[in-house]
């Protein structure tokens, strides 16, 4: 026991963190946000350090119900930095409303997905998912005294729900005709005999799972919590639970049921063509910008499942590079969102009020023009390279009309990105007053970055994100 207990550092800190959080706000109140942000950035630090001194460590604990190695270390590193970013980003748009339960939700929230990230067992993997979830359905209505913020959360959590019953119900299946919940033993089983169970089973656990990183036809949720929740939160929703529910779902597929390849991949690839097709068509008709980039979250899903339907573990590498890229966008994307504001200080979400952003906030304008056209996988950007990546893994792998179909729903994809671009540099300028200056140094640094890194500067970092994921991706094989 004390032997498992030293290799899941990061999940007690962020355990003892979220606890230290919760009761300074409860004796504190509201009235000292900044420390309990100080508490959860630290939190969050400490547990990151926690991931980096376990990198190298290949090891299950706890009765092979958690796995601790660099495949789930690279998931939890995304998780941490998008979580940090969240919390630093929130005083700004909450203002007043601002309380000590966001911190301390993030934090749980986090945990969830670090669990997530590591489960070998469906027990686990339902325990981390479900604390994921609660935190999340919690934070989407954070903001009560706002009708769009509260009908998200509503929606969140009664689709949330369906989901999580269609998950125990595919559980119960895997349990009943493998009699384990190990995924090992799963494998075991689905390797020696594949009945009508399991494949059931199978059915519905990745219809389970699809649910929760927003794949056709599991979506319908995301356009309007996306829509509806603080922008913090949706910048917090479109990052760090696509990375926890992403490599759950790589590691449910290639470790569990990697024997019933027959049987998974079909529905891998049906909701990697779904996912792109709908996620592109639906967006060209979107006037809001966060609706809009909800349905750019779902095609990059698909994309990232093209490289998990090839089962290889180029394919797993090319996800890993993909998450990294796609967050590092979003999160970019998003800031940019949350720094357009009229001279009233209201938030500006109409895509048609971006018309002459180019002229009011160049700099502004030309991040957002770098994260879109990344997005749209456009070389020479550095979003193109993941995109390569899938559609190379699915060629090796025989999966030839799968990336011939995911290359030419990506050229649908960019129309909507373009005709964005298309709004902030050549429409006349919009009613909508957007003053010359704004934004806060933390953002405005943060978005600089990331779109310079998104450039060809990117490139340069492609030597050690192979090595890097080629070990992440290693463990699984």
């Amino acid at each position: 026991m004390t032997a498992d207990l030293a290799l899941i550092w990061p999940e007690l800190i962020l355990t003892i963190g979220a606890l230290v959080t919760l009761m300074l706000g409860t004796f504190l109140g509201d009235r000292q946000v900044g420390l309990y942000q100080l508490s959860a950035l630290l939190t969050l630090a400490a547990a990151a350090a926690a991931v980096v001194a376990l990198f190298g460590v290949e090891a299950s604990v706890f009765s092979d119900t958690l796995a601790v190695d660099d495949f789930g270390g690279f998931a939890k590193l995304l998780i941490y930095a998008a979580s940090i970013m969240c919390i630093l980003i929130a005083p700004r748009f909450f203002g007043g409303a601002m309380r000590a339960e966001y911190p301390v939700l993030i934090l749980l929230a986090a945990l969830g997905m670090g669990i997530m990230a590591s489960s070998r067992d469906l027990m686990t993997l339902y325990i981390g998912l479900e604390l994921n979830s609660l935190s999340a359905y919690v934070l989407a209505s954070f903001m009560r005294n706002d009708e769009r913020s509260s009908e998200a959360g509503l929606k969140y959590f009664v689709l949330g729900a369906l989901a999580s019953g269609m998950l125990l119900y595919g559980i119960s299946l895997l349990y009943g005709f493998t009699g384990t919940t190990a995924f090992d033993g799963i494998a075991a089983a689905m390797g020696a005999e594949l009945n009508i169970g399991l494949i059931f089973g199978i059915v519905f656990v990745l219809a389970g799972l699809g649910f929760k990183i927003s794949a056709v036809p599991f979506h319908m949720w995301t356009p309007d919590v996306y829509e509806g929740a603080p922008t913090p939160v949706t910048t917090f929703f479109a990052s760090a639970p696509k990375v926890a529910a992403m490599a759950l779902m790589t590691r449910v597929v290639i470790d569990a049921m990697g024997p019933a390849v027959g049987a998974w991949q079909q529905i891998v690839i049906f909701l990697a063509l779904a996912s792109i097709i709908v996620g592109a068509v639906g967006a060209i008709g979107q006037k809001n910008i966060k609706r809009l980039l909800a349905y750019s979250s779902i095609n990059n899903v698909g994309f990232m499942l093209i490289g998990l339907a090839a089962g290889t573990q180029a394919g797993v590498e090319a996800i890993l590079t993909y998450l990294l890229v796609y967050v590092v966008t979003t999160i970019g994307a998003f800031l940019v969102v949350l720094g357009l504001r009229d001279a009233a200080g209201n938030q500006i979400e109409s895509i048609p009020a971006l018309a002459g952003l180019s002229q009011r906030r160049p700099g502004l304008a030309a991040a957002m023009a770098v994260f879109l056209f990344s997005l749209a996988g456009i070389p020479p950007l550095f979003g193109f390279w993941p995109k390569y990546l899938v559609f190379e893994a699915a060629v090796n792998a025989n999966l030839v009309p799968l990336a011939v179909a995911g290359i030419v729903a990506s050229v649908i994809g960019a129309f909507y990105y373009i005709a964005i671009i298309k709004t902030m540099y050549f429409d006349g300028k919009s009613e909508t007053e957007i003053p010359a200056t704004g934004g806060a140094i933390v953002e405005d640094a943060v978005i600089t970055a990331s779109a310079l890194w998104l450039s060809v500067i990117g490139y340069l970092f492609i030597p050690v994100l192979a090595v890097v994921s080629a070990n992440a991706a290693a463990v699984l094989f």
